[in-house]
């Protein structure tokens, strides 16, 4: 995969918890996010990123996975079939009338823990995370193994060229530390406009985990 010329991409970074007081989380999610934008060659487009915690992710988990626990990265992509986010085109960029790809949250406590046990610097998961979480609302998915290493490819090219560790060798792989995989996965139906003021609201879509 080559690296293209950066696109024209618009990302707010929201803060909905305190925990993430280092301001370089946002400088971390939008060097992630241009960088994948840059490398799919993506046209313009916006998206919202969401930096909350562990309690406000349960809720967002368990209202639209009915999963009674938070975890670390979700996805609301902004098009796709209320019922399966395979549906979600590959060139899903293309595609948005008003190129508002869709939403992106993550919880503080749980990518904080998972960094921790993987002993890998915070700032390498979080870009990671925001990564999948972005490919995911491109189209990407990993329900079965072909996916999943294209879905994994992606991430490694798009990592090393933030000079990051592939987080997927078989020496840094640890239970929970890499994004979760949905089971009877949904997609997401579009975020309202607003999305990229505040967090999903209860006129959200089913979202996708990563």
């Amino acid at each position: 995969m080559k690296r293209m010329a950066a696109a024209p991409l618009k990302v707010d970074v929201l803060f909905d918890s305190e925990q993430w007081k280092d301001g370089a989380a946002k400088t971390v999610v939008r060097r992630a996010v241009t960088q994948a934008a840059a490398m799919l060659a993506a046209p313009p487009a916006e998206l919202a990123v969401l930096l909350t915690d562990d309690s406000k992710m349960r809720a967002l988990n368990r209202r639209w996975r009915g999963a009674d626990a938070p975890t670390n990265v979700l996805s609301f992509p902004a098009n796709g079939d209320p019922r399966r986010l395979s549906d979600q085109p590959r060139n899903a960029l293309h595609n948005h009338p008003h190129n508002h790809l869709g939403d992106i949250v993550l919880a503080y406590e749980t990518v904080q823990r998972e960094a921790r046990q993987a002993h890998r610097p915070f700032a390498h998961h979080l870009a990671h995370l925001v990564v999948h979480g972005f490919l995911h609302l491109l189209g990407y998915d990993h329900d079965d193994s072909q996916d999943a290493r294209e879905m994994e490819d992606a991430e490694r090219a798009i990592l090393r060229q933030l000079a990051i560790p592939d987080p997927y060798r078989t020496s840094a792989r640890i239970r929970g530390a890499r994004p979760a995989k949905q089971r009877g996965r949904q997609a997401a139906k579009q975020a309202p406009k607003q999305a990229s003021k505040k967090a999903p609201s209860s006129r959200a879509r089913p979202a996708q985990n990563a």
